[in-house]
């Protein structure tokens, strides 16, 4: 399990910078007149701040594409495969997001070639999107199916806008996520895209894992609060605090990312 994580990323700590997709074909933000080739510019453009910047990865994400689906169109599918396929960088390793549709963002990472993809897995959830029930067992079973066992399958247990049915501890979850879910690496994420969240939770998971699979800060990174995160992760996925203002879907901007890789480093 945790073996896929540790071939892909050799970095102690290793930075995956986000990738943000603009609005797809038929999402209400989706920019018709620039069309699937004007995100494929706007991408390629972060792409080449963060890359030649020296991030350990980068992650596709169609982070506009609101209201989130739970389940993608067609047509989403194959944006997201020409725009990855397009823009995949040969510099660094990349991966694959889609909200909210694992089997999705697993069919994309795996026609384009990516290392690993991201998704909200396993538990069942109260969101924006109405009530929702990631379904491990069969996205795993797709991922055998496919050929693709050495594919990375980064799972979150605190989904953005969402909140988790039940009671147990965040730390029981996810120790339960890598027993029974065969979760390559855990993700903990706080209440928003750009939101952090507790540092008391993030230690949560760290000790209920106790070493069975990378920790991986989800949201909230920023070059001032990444030393407080540090003792307890394996790595961390950013993308707000690498915008310009800070804003979530606003252009990636070269100083900050230096900044935030520099305090990553002396972290």
């Amino acid at each position: 399990m945790s073996e896929r994580f540790r071939r892909i990323f050799s970095s102690p700590r290793p930075v995956i910078a986000m990738a943000h997709v603009p609005a797809l074909p038929g999402s209400p933000l989706y920019d018709a007149s620039a069309g699937i080739q004007g995100a494929i510019d706007d991408v390629r453009r972060d792409l080449e701040i963060l890359v030649s910047e020296g991030v350990d990865a980068v992650m596709f994400c169609n982070e506009n594409d609101r209201p989130y689906l739970l389940e993608a169109p067609p047509v989403h599918v194959a944006a997201m495969g020409r725009i990855v396929g397009e823009l995949a960088p040969a510099e660094c390793v990349f991966g694959v997001d889609y909200l909210w549709d694992a089997r999705a963002a697993l069919a994309i990472a795996v026609a384009c070639g990516a290392a690993f993809m991201r998704e909200v897995m396993p538990g069942v959830y109260e969101s924006d999107m109405g009530m929702f029930a990631p379904d491990a067992a069969g996205l795993l079973r797709d991922r055998r199916a496919y050929g693709a066992d050495d594919l990375c399958i980064l799972m979150n247990v605190t989904p953005e806008f969402a909140s988790p049915l039940g009671s147990r501890p965040v730390g029981v979850r996810a120790r339960s996520a890598v027993v029974s879910s065969l979760a390559d690496a855990i993700l903990v994420s706080g209440p928003m895209a750009g939101a952090e969240p507790a540092v008391d939770a993030v230690r949560d998971v760290r000790e209920a894992l106790a070493g069975s699979a990378p920790v991986v800060l989800n949201t909230g990174a920023r070059a001032n609060n990444i030393a407080a995160f540090a003792p307890y992760i394996d790595g961390v996925i950013v993308g707000s605090d690498l915008k310009r203002d800070g804003g979530t879907w606003n252009p990636v901007e070269r100083e900050r990312v230096r900044r935030f890789l520099d305090a990553v480093r002396s972290a």
